[in-house]
């Protein structure tokens, strides 16, 4: 069971939380045990999980992503530009997965997923695949 998911991002970076989505494709597939798999297919783009409680966590992590790859490097060759979006996406990885136990994702407390765009705004897309 394979889904994709369009979203249009509206900031040059930013973390939207997905999760909602994710859980509504399990939900619609009746899974009750399992996995999922989270996947992003974008080179500037990638997937994390982390607190979905405080707004100023995402806030935290863009800002210290920037001051660890600045947008503009003297020494960047990529003729795009956009390397340092690159590094980000390297950085958070292009997927996670979850475990599905009972028909329910299994998250911590204050756990979310997020699509992370680091080179937008975009029509961006990302994978969900059950296992």
């Amino acid at each position: 069971m394979l889904k994709k998911i369009n979203l249009k991002t509206d900031k040059h970076d930013q973390m939207i939380d997905v999760t909602h989505e994710v859980e509504q494709f399990v939900k619609e597939q009746g899974v009750k045990d399992g996995a999922v798999i989270v996947y992003c297919a974008h080179t500037t783009g990638g997937i994390t999980i982390n607190e979905n409680a405080d707004p100023d966590v995402k806030t935290d992590m863009l800002r210290r992503f920037d001051e660890v790859y600045p947008w503009n490097h003297k020494l960047d060759l990529h003729m795009e530009g956009n390397t340092a979006a690159h590094m980000k996406a390297s950085t958070v990885g292009a997927s996670q997965h979850v475990i599905v136990e009972n028909g329910e994702l299994i998250l911590g407390t204050w756990q979310g997923i997020y699509f992370c765009e680091f080179d937008g705004p975009r029509n961006r897309h990302f994978y969900v695949k059950i296992i």
